[in-house]
C-alpha cells in the first residue's frame, strides 16, 4: 500500500496548521484534516513573545501584521486588597502587593526581532494561518471529521468523512493537532486528568469596556491584565480584542462553578462582584457575546510520541491559561515536533526513537510552566513579590516571554519552591495565610 501523503494532520487550529506551514516548506506532502469549517470562533486571545520566531519562520508574520490586531507589549496584574506584609529581605519591592507588571523588552529573547506581540481575535488569526499553510503546498480538508486512525499496518490510516462517505487515507505519518478534543490521546487511551488542576472558565466580550478602571497605571490599559480576586484560586482575565472590544473571562475551580448548579449568568456575575470596581466597569460596558464556558482544563499524555505518530499543541498537554501558555505551546510544540518529522522523513524512519529532542524539549517546557503556575496559584503573593525583584525579575520575565524549552529550570523556580515549602511548614508564618487550596507536587507535571 502506497501512502496518499507523507504526514496526515488532525486539526487546523494553530499548532495543526503550523505543522503544516512547517513541513510543506521542506517539501512533504500534507493533508490537514479540520472539522470545523474556518472561520470559527475560538477562546485563547493573547499571544506571548515565544510565538514570534515561530511566525518568522513559516512566513505569515507579515499577514499577521497586516491584520490590524492590537500590540501587546506586556503584563499587568493587579489585587484587590493591598498587603504590606514582611516580605523576607526582597529587594526593590514598593511593600504595596496591588500591582504588578512586565514588560516584555526588558529581556532580549532570540529570534523575537519586536518589543511586542499580540492580542488576537482568534477567529481571524487561525483563519490567517490555516490559509498560509494552504498557500505553501498543504493540502487542507475542512469540515472533515476525523475517525479512527488505524496504525496495524505497515502504514497509519485515517480514516474520514468526506462528501458523505468513509474514506480511508494512507499516510507515512500522523500528528495528532486536535487540540482539546485529544483525537489519539483518547483512542490510544494515554490521556490523563490534571491530579491538581480541575479549572472552569466562564467567559464574553464587552464593548466599551474601560480598560483603564483597574490599572495603576494607566498608560498600560492594553497590555493583558491578570486580576486577582478575593476569592480562592479565582482569577479574571482582561484582554484587548480591537480598539473598543475586550475579552474578560473568569476562572475558577469547577466544584465552585458546580455550586451555582451550572448557571453560567450567576456564576460570572456574582464572582465579578467581588471586585465592585471591575463589576462597575462590566455595568457600564455592552456585551456582546453570550456567556460561553471552558471546561477539561488541564490533562496530560502519558505518552506523547511514538512509531508513526506524534501530539502536539492541546493535544499532547493542556494546563491552566493564567499566563497564556496555549498558542506558545501550540505554535512551538509544532516547530520542535516539526524539526524531527523532517529529520524521520528524510532518513525513511518514523520510529518513536527519532521524536526523542521533541519529547525531552516538550516535557521540560511545559513542566516549567506547570511549576510556575503552580506556584502562582499555591501562593500568588509570592508571584508578585518575585516579580518586583531585581534578582529574579528576569527569570519571571524569561517564563512570562513562553521561553522555556530551550533552557534549563530557571533559578526564580527553585527559590518559589523553597520559599512555599516554608510557608506551608509554619503555620505561623506570615505569608502561611495567603496560601491557596491548590497544592501541586513539586515538578511533576501529569505526562
Amino acid at each position: 500500500m502506497d501512502a496518499s501523503f507523507d504526514i496526515g494532520i488532525i486539526g487546523g487550529g494553530p499548532a495543526g496548521s503550523t505543522a503544516a506551514s512547517y513541513l510543506a516548506k521542506a517539501g512533504l506532502s500534507v493533508a490537514l484534516f479540520e472539522s470545523e469549517v474556518f472561520p470559527r470562533e475560538h477562546v485563547g486571545e493573547s499571544l506571548v513573545p515565544a510565538t514570534t520566531p515561530v511566525l518568522l519562520d513559516i512566513g505569515v508574520m507579515g499577514k499577521v501584521e497586516a491584520a490590524g490586531f492590537p500590540k501587546k507589549y506586556g503584563a499587568a496584574w493587579t489585587s484587590a486588597e493591598r498587603r504590606d506584609i514582611d516580605h523576607l529581605g526582597f529587594k526593590g519591592l514598593t511593600h504595596d502587593f496591588r500591582a504588578a507588571e512586565i514588560l516584555f523588552s526588558e529581556r532580549d529573547q532570540d529570534g523575537v526581532d519586536r518589543d511586542y506581540t499580540f492580542h488576537v481575535d482568534r477567529a481571524k488569526f487561525d483563519q490567517i494561518l490555516l490559509k498560509h499553510a494552504q498557500e505553501l503546498g498543504a493540502t487542507v480538508f475542512q469540515g472533515v471529521r476525523v475517525g479512527k486512525v488505524d496504525f496495524s499496518g505497515d502504514l497509519p490510516v485515517i480514516s474520514a468523512r468526506l462528501g458523505g462517505a468513509s474514506v480511508d487515507i494512507p499516510v507515512r505519518m500522523v500528528v495528532d493537532a486536535s487540540g482539546r478534543q485529544t483525537h489519539l490521546g483518547t483512542q490510544l487511551k494515554v490521556k490523563v486528568p490534571d491530579p491538581v488542576f480541575n479549572q472552569y472558565a466562564v467567559h464574553t466580550w464587552f464593548d466599551g469596556f474601560d480598560r483603564k478602571a483597574l490599572a495603576v497605571d494607566k498608560t498600560q490599559a492594553d497590555y493583558i491584565f491578570i486580576h486577582f480576586l478575593p476569592v480562592v484560586d479565582t482569577w479574571v482575565w482582561q484582554i484587548p480584542i480591537t480598539d473598543t472590544i475586550t475579552s474578560i473571562g473568569v476562572v475558577s475551580q469547577k466544584k465552585r462553578f458546580k455550586e451555582f448548579g451550572g448557571d453560567r449568568e450567576k456564576f460570572f456575575w456574582d464572582t465579578v462582584a467581588s471586585r465592585p470596581e471591575l463589576l462597575d466597569a462590566l455595568k457600564n460596558a455592552e456585551q456582546v457575546k453570550p456567556l460561553k464556558t471552558e471546561g477539561d482544563y488541564s490533562y496530560g499524555m502519558t505518552q506523547i510520541a511514538g512509531d508513526n505518530f506524534v501530539l502536539i499543541g492541546d493535544a499532547a498537554r493542556f494546563v491552566d491559561p493564567i499566563f497564556s501558555s496555549g498558542v506558545s505551546v501550540a505554535l512551538n510544540s509544532a516547530r520542535i515536533a516539526s524539526q524531527d518529522i523532517i529529520e524521520a522523513a528524510r532518513a525513511g524512519d518514523f520510529s518513536r526513537a527519532r521524536f526523542s529532542t521533541y519529547e525531552a524539549k516538550l516535557r521540560r517546557g511545559v513542566r516549567n510552566w506547570y511549576e510556575f503556575i503552580s506556584i502562582y496559584y499555591r501562593l500568588n503573593i509570592l508571584f508578585t513579590a518575585f516579580v518586583q525583584d531585581e534578582r529574579y525579575r528576569l527569570d519571571v520575565l524569561q517564563m512570562l516571554q513562553g521561553d522555556v524549552y530551550d533552557t534549563e529550570e530557571p533559578k526564580a523556580l527553585a527559590a518559589m519552591r523553597e520559599i512555599v515549602r516554608a510557608v506551608e511548614d509554619d503555620p505561623t508564618h506570615l505569608w502561611h495565610g495567603y496560601l491557596g487550596e491548590l497544592k501541586a507536587p513539586s515538578a511533576k507535571p501529569g505526562f
